[in-house]
């Protein structure tokens, strides 16, 4: 007889693994000095679908015999983000708060300095920085990147999962008594 695993403990690993891979890829753009730029965001985000892959490949080979089902997958990958998202939180506010807590001035010299560039009237400038200023504190950007990184861990699990389904025939597959 076949033992069943919880989803969430069989995906634990996998959510730490994933929230480490961040933190070094995160410390690494920090540490050459690339942590503002757009672009290192968009390739972590493109090497997140392969981690995913990769990810939800394994659950469904390792615990489901190389079948699972769509619905099964996304929830499997949905576990996976909340696991990651959760680490990522932890550590944007120990990065915000103790690492570099002047990262916050980075970033809102940056917006100002984009919003001086499109031509923004200074009332304007002056109305977004004020309300910059309460956003971009340790103790709301945490919390953000948890609904940030769930919302793109769906969208990228959905899309995944297409790839990762696999359902047997349930009248050869069947398992016998």
């Amino acid at each position: 007889m076949e033992e069943k695993v919880s989803v969430w403990k069989a995906n634990i690993t996998n959510g730490l693994i994933f929230g480490l891979i961040y933190i070094v890829y995160s410390l690494i753009m920090y540490f050459l000095d690339l942590s503002l730029n757009k672009t290192q965001g968009y390739i972590f985000l493109l090497l997140q679908i392969p981690i995913i892959f990769l990810m939800l490949k394994y659950y469904r080979d390792g615990f489901f015999h190389g079948y699972i089902k769509y619905g099964q997958s996304v929830g499997a990958g949905v576990i996976i983000f909340l696991y990651y998202s959760v680490i990522v939180a932890v550590y944007t506010y120990v990065f915000y708060k103790f690492i570099d807590p002047d990262m916050v001035e980075k970033q809102l010299a940056m917006v100002e300095e984009m919003l001086i560039n499109r031509g923004t009237p200074e009332a304007a400038i002056e109305a977004a920085m004020k309300i910059q200023k309460k956003i971009l504190i340790p103790e709301i950007i945490a919390p953000m990147s948890i609904i940030n990184n769930m919302f793109t861990g769906t969208v990228l699990t959905l899309l995944v999962s297409i790839f990762i389904r696999r359902e047997g025939n349930p009248l050869i597959d069947a398992p016998e008594s």
